[in-house]
């Protein structure tokens, strides 16, 4: 019975947290900043970040309601990695988003909307994820590599620096 309980509990607040990151991405359209996209993190059963989508009103490509709120939580806990933390997004992560989830660690990844929605919307990202799948000669944005050798220097310091950050 305890179990259930417990489940229960957790699926109230899941539904609570996804209703926040609702109510974020319906704000976000009527307050004409950016798409209809919202987003907030969660550590230890609390908020720590929001995020709305902020790309028109900033003029920033970058500005998704993911990347908005990871930028936050980020400055909250003064760390670039977010393990014990979980995120709720009124739409299923784009490519750049989902990337950007992967790179903060989180734990999880509650969404509402899928990828077809958005499509349906206006929101289409399919062509990035057909894209990512083609070898670099046959995308469609051009893709030239330049000054490897000297490239590589940094790279050689990085390997040899003794009191990097590891992440």
């Amino acid at each position: 019975m305890t179990k259930q309980v417990d489940r229960d509990a957790t699926s109230k607040l899941n539904s609570k947290f996804m209703k926040e990151a609702i109510v974020l991405s319906q704000e976000s359209v009527r307050s004409g900043k950016g798409g209809p996209f919202g987003a907030i993190i969660i550590k230890e059963g609390k908020i720590i970040a929001q995020g709305q989508n902020q790309v028109t009103s900033t003029n920033d490509p970058t500005a998704h309601a993911e990347i908005v709120a990871i930028r936050e939580a980020c400055r909250m806990l003064e760390t670039f990695q977010l393990p014990g933390c979980e995120l709720y997004t009124s739409c299923e992560p784009c490519p750049m988003c989902l990337g950007a989830i992967y790179w903060a660690r989180l734990d999880k990844v509650y969404y509402a909307n899928t990828k077809v929605d958005a499509a349906q919307i206006g929101f289409d990202d399919q062509f990035i994820y057909e894209e990512l799948q083609l070898p670099l000669a046959q995308r469609h944005l051009p893709m030239i590599q330049m000054m490897p050798q000297e490239a590589a220097i940094a790279f050689q310091d990085w390997v040899e620096k003794t009191d990097k950050v590891e992440y």
